[in-house]
């Protein structure tokens, strides 16, 4: 099973992604890390990343994912992956691939993240971060999770989910 952890910045990607790969003893990677240095030190001025500075970035996130598909390996990886033509860049490769949109309001996730310490991604581009994203639309078979459990309650909800056998098509009425 291949699963990108999705949301905004400081909706607890990395935290819940890391409980998920160890509940599931799957690998995990952190999406953040495959960013050029270029992306992070603009992330880091303020500016908003552009779709020309992502696709290099979720390309290679794409790679990886590819690879552990190959490999039959579980991956857990972490990606903001806010509009959907950034998910269908991602499952290009990964047809099974399962998103986990960690879904929060704006206030509490900027609470969140005033009080983060050591990460590129300033407060100040959470707002554009709101804009920019594209909820996912049902076709794409995304669980959407809300943030405001327990990072432990959240995990414990996703694989609840993960387990539970898909809802088929509601008939269509003719």
């Amino acid at each position: 099973m291949l699963i990108v952890v999705m949301g905004v910045s400081g909706s607890g990607k990395t935290t819940v992604g890391r409980l998920l790969a160890d509940r599931l003893g799957f690998d995990f990677l952190e999406g953040d890390t495959f960013h050029p240095p270029e992306n992070i030190a603009k992330m880091r001025r303020g500016e908003p990343l552009g779709d020309e500075d992502r696709w290099p970035w979720l390309d290679r996130l794409n790679g990886e994912l590819r690879r552990a598909a190959e490999a039959g390996r579980g991956l857990v990886l972490t990606c903001s992956a806010l509009k959907r033509r950034y998910r269908d860049r991602l499952r290009s490769d990964a047809p099974t691939l399962r998103f986990i949109y960690l879904r929060g309001e704006l206030n509490v996730i900027e609470a969140r993240l005033r009080f983060r310490k050591g990460h590129f991604m300033p407060p100040d581009l959470l707002e554009s971060q709101f804009k920019a994203l594209e909820e996912p639309e049902p076709d794409e078979a995304a669980l959407a999770v809300s943030v405001a459990g327990t990072p432990e309650e959240i995990a414990t909800e996703v694989i609840a989910r993960l387990a539970a056998p898909l809802s088929p098509a509601p008939p269509q009425v003719h």
